[in-house]
Parts: C-alpha cells; structure tokens; sequence
C-alpha cells in the first residue's frame, strides 16, 4: 500500500509537507503542492478512510456573469447536505478549462455550470473518484446528471405568455459570457423558448445582457426599438431582473398593462419589488441535496455503480402579478 513516506521520496520532499498538503496545517508554496498532489495521483495513494471524514470537491466558476446570490445557494445547500451526512466540502475555483484537480485530497466531485461541449468533462470521465455534474451536457455517457429541465422552462415561458394572447416578445437572456462558452442551462432556455415560439406562431427577439444598469437599459431599449409591438419580456437573468420595472416605467410601459413579464431564477428576486414577477424557479437547494445524495450513493457504491440516467427536473411556473393579456390595440 502507497504510504505518505513514498509520496514524499516521489515528490522529493520531506514527508512532514506531505502531511501539511493533506492537512492544510500549514501554507506550502503552489509548486510544492501541485508536485505532492501529482505524485499522489502518479502513486494511486489514498488516504485511509478511518483517519478522516469524507471530502466532496465543489468545482464552481465565480466569474462569467454567473449571479452571485444564486451561485451562494448552491454552494450553502450543497455544504448542508454533504455535513448532514458527514461529508466536508472543498471548494474548488481554478477556471483552468483543462486543470488537474486535485482528487488525491478527494472522496468524490461535484462540478458546476455545465457547458454543452465541456472540455473539463474528459479529466473528470478519468478521476478515480465518482463524480456528478448540476448540468448537462450533450453528450452524458457515463456521467451523473442532475438538472432543472432548461430546455422546457423556456417551452413554458413560451406556452404562458401565448396562452394569454401574447404575439410578439423580447427574451433577455443570460451574459454573453455564458453563450460563448455554450454553458448549458442558457443554451437549452433559448431553444426551448425559440423552438416553441415558432411552433406556438409567437415572434420572440433573443438578446444577451450583461445585468448590470447600463447593459440592461441599453439592451432592453434597442430591442424595443427595433420591436414596438413586443408586449412581453422573458428574462433569464437574474442581475438584470430588478431593473426591468423601473426601466420600462421610464419607457412608458407599464407592467403588466402595456408589457407581461415572466423570469426564470430565485422566487427571491421575482418577489422582492413591485409587482411581485410570474416566474420559474431555479431549485438551487434542490438540486445541490439531489447531486450530494447521488454522489454518496456512488462513493458507497464504488466500482458498482450502474450507468447513470440524467436526473432533470420538471420546471414550475407559478403566475404572480406581472403577466396579463396583451393590451388592446389602440
């Protein structure tokens, strides 16, 4: 069996830093490290299960206009569930699309925000632990899935506002960032929302926002300048939600009398201002206790797991004060 002693003579260090990078006792420089942990990984040297609690890695990105109060909820709910089950948590932020990570120190990964084609995918499909991803990927083989279905919350929003009578809408979507990536739950919103648009004979006019004041006020005028008729707003973006009222107040649209108003994220942010938003939520909480408990069940099942069938959840939508038939011409 692979001791910390052999580690230590593979890495060419002293067996006390070897200790300290499983410890975290004390500060080791970032190359010392990285060489420890690669050659744990080199060796297949895993720390005995009865000298420590279980350690879940929590791979997040804290950048890429991903919105920060929502990233939080995951991140605290995933952190609950793994300590009600005597799990720690190490948060991961490196946003090297290729970077080794560190599954010497791990037991299992839990990785975040999803591209459709994830280059990150191919070292985690290599780890020697189980991992489970909050997202989807096109092509899942071999990977643990959880998800809010994206690709139906953008048909519902869709269904909603053309069963009210709406014909023509704007859909102020994720940041850029988010697109260029192809990170999956905007990628999936947007076509579920434009396929069904088409289907459902509705005009819808796809933007992306970067959320801040200036972003959203110049992305919501210029799309309703170049469509007057719009009497709907879709948004999938959180940072941008609470400007939207106050925005189109000074555009001379009312909510809902002159223009409907459906959001997809936190029932917090649609139900902070005035009017409270007809939304779909986001189950942040939901889906990091779903992917903890997947994960555990696999660490328990090590080497026997089954392939794995993507977990997606169905989305919600609950009416509030912000949609309403469309106004009446004239």
């Amino acid at each position: 069996m692979v001791g910390i002693t052999d580690v230590a003579k593979h890495a060419g260090v002293a067996t006390s830093t070897v200790s300290y990078v499983l410890s975290g006792k004390r500060p080791i420089s970032a190359p010392t490290r990285r060489r420890v942990l690669d050659s744990m990984s080199a060796l297949g040297y895993r720390r005995p299960a009865p000298a420590r609690s279980r350690t879940i890695g929590l791979a997040v990105r804290v950048n890429d206009g991903a919105h920060r109060p929502l990233l939080a909820e995951f991140m605290l709910s995933a952190s609950v569930a793994a300590r009600g089950r005597n799990c720690n948590v190490l948060l991961l932020t490196d946003h090297a699309e290729h970077g080794v990570l560190d599954a010497a120190l791990l037991d299992g990964l839990v990785l975040m925000d999803i591209g459709i084609h994830d280059p990150r995918l191919d070292t985690v499909r290599e780890l020697d632990v189980p991992a489970v991803l909050i997202g989807l990927p096109r092509d899942p083989a071999g990977l643990a899935c959880v998800d809010l279905d994206f690709h139906a919350a953008g048909v519902r929003c869709v269904d909603h506002l053309a069963d009210l009578g709406h014909r023509e809408a704007v859909f102020l979507g994720a940041p850029d960032a988010a697109y260029r990536r192809r990170t999956g739950f905007a990628v999936r919103t947007a076509a579920g929302a434009i396929e069904r648009a088409a289907a459902r004979g509705l005009r819808l006019t796809h933007r992306a926002v970067d959320g801040d004041w200036d972003s959203t006020a110049g992305t919501l005028t210029r799309a309703l300048q170049e469509r007057p008729n719009a009497t709907a707003l879709i948004v999938q973006n959180e940072a941008a939600t609470p400007h939207l009222a106050p925005l189109l107040r000074s555009l001379g649209r009312a909510v809902p009398e002159d223009m409907s108003l459906v959001v997809l994220g936190s029932d917090a942010v649609a139900t902070a201002g005035t009017p409270a938003l007809t939304s779909i939520a986001v189950p942040a909480a939901q889906l990091a206790e779903r992917a903890v408990e997947l994960l555990i069940s696999r660490i328990d099942r090590m080497g026997g797991a089954a392939e794995p069938t993507p977990v997606l959840l169905e989305p919600r939508l609950t009416v509030r004060s912000s949609t309403a038939p469309p106004p009446t011409p004239g």
